[in-house]
């Protein structure tokens, strides 16, 4: 899917995958609501049936999304701690292995100019909040390639 390449910051960096958020996601709740009302109306193992198909077919939506993002937020990990080990210095190398995956995840936005003093900053203040180190980069560095 083609994506707008225009400035990115905190405001404006959340993505919305319009297909699923906008057409799955609302499509299978009316699914669920409307056989959940038929199965009060007219209770029937057919109508039943259906309710619990309605409910397998959302959670199976949500599920794959799930696993996307968590994949998603692997390769974010192994990507940043690769950035880290070529942009921190010696002193700050031993403790990414400190850094969680959502302080990893809200790293990823920062320069590299600025992700050393970030990354001490997260570290040695506890920052654990992703929109609060979000909100700590000053050169804002786009990702595009998001689930």
């Amino acid at each position: 899917m083609a994506e707008k390449q225009g400035a990115q910051n905190f405001e404006n960096h959340v993505r919305l995958y319009p297909l699923f958020h906008f057409f799955v996601l609302p499509i299978l709740a009316i699914n669920v609501i409307r056989t959940a009302v038929n199965m009060f109306r007219e209770f029937s193992y057919g109508s039943v049936s259906s309710f619990v198909l309605a409910l397998a077919l959302a959670a199976l939506a949500l599920s794959a999304r799930l696993m996307v993002l968590t994949v998603q937020d692997r390769v974010i990990r192994v990507e940043m701690r690769l950035r880290l080990q070529q942009v921190l210095p010696a002193e700050l190398r031993g403790r990414i292995g400190e850094l969680t995956v959502s302080q990893l995840i809200a790293l990823r936005f920062a320069s590299d100019a600025e992700l050393p003093a970030l990354t001490r900053r997260v570290l040695d203040e506890k920052l654990s909040d992703g929109k609060a180190i979000k909100k700590l980069i000053q050169n804002w560095q786009p990702d595009f390639q998001r689930a």
